[in-house]
C-alpha cells in the first residue's frame, strides 16, 4: 500500500452495480495482503490488521458509503454491512444471465471470439451468483446451438469427444480462420 492514492480495483459504487466483482477482488486482495481473516466472523485478527484492512476496504468504496459507513470501525461489520445491502443483487442478475444463456446461440454471433466472449461473460455472472457451470454444461451448450444447417458440421465436433470448452472453441477458431469468416 505505498501507493495509497492508487486504486487496486474499481471502488464499488454506492448502487452497488460492480458489488459481485467487486467483493472477489476485495477477497483476493485482502487475503494477498494477509489480511483475509479480518473479513471472517469470530476472527482473531489483530488491532493492527484490522485497521489495515479497513483502510484498504474503504479505499475502494464510492465517497457517499465512505460517509454511510463513516462510524464502522471494524472490517468484518462493515463487511457484513455490505453483504446485507447488495447480497440481494444476485437475485436480479441470476435470473438476467439464465435467461441470457438460454438465449445464446452460435449462430447469433460474427464471430467465435464474440460468442466465446459472450459465453465467459453470462458463465461469470452465473458462477458469481453460485450456479456450478462445468465443460461439459458449455460443450453442450455450444452444440445445441449449431446452426440447423450445420448439424453435420456438429456431429462431427460431438465425435471428437471434446472433454475442454477451451478445445472445441480453439477447433472452431481454427475452422473460423481458414474458411475466411
Amino acid at each position: 500500500m505505498s501507493n495509497i492514492s492508487k486504486l487496486e480495483f474499481v471502488a464499488l459504487d454506492i448502487l452497488g452495480k460492480s458489488y459481485m466483482s467487486w467483493v472477489l477482488d476485495a477477497e483476493i486482495h485482502l487475503d494477498a495482503m494477509g489480511l483475509a481473516d479480518t473479513i471472517k466472523d469470530k476472527n482473531q485478527a489483530s488491532n493492527q490488521d484490522r485497521a489495515k484492512a479497513m483502510i484498504f476496504l474503504r479505499h475502494h468504496l464510492h465517497e457517499g458509503l465512505k460517509m454511510e459507513y463513516l462510524t464502522i470501525k471494524d472490517p468484518v461489520i462493515l463487511w457484513n454491512n455490505l453483504k446485507d445491502r447488495y447480497d440481494h443483487l444476485k437475485m436480479v442478475v441470476l435470473p438476467q444471465a439464465r435467461y441470457d444463456r438460454t438465449h445464446l446461440r452460435l449462430q447469433d454471433f460474427k464471430s467465435i471470439h464474440e460468442y466465446n466472449s459472450a459465453m465467459f461473460r453470462i458463465i461469470s455472472q452465473l458462477k458469481l451468483c453460485g450456479d456450478n457451470i462445468t465443460d461439459h454444461d458449455m460443450l453442450e451448450k455450444t452444440f445445441t446451438t449449431f446452426h440447423a444447417s450445420n448439424i453435420l458440421l456438429q456431429q462431427q465436433y460431438r465425435e471428437m469427444e471434446f472433454k475442454k470448452y477451451s478445445e472445441l472453441i480453439s477447433h472452431l477458431l481454427i475452422a473460423e480462420n481458414i474458411m475466411g469468416y
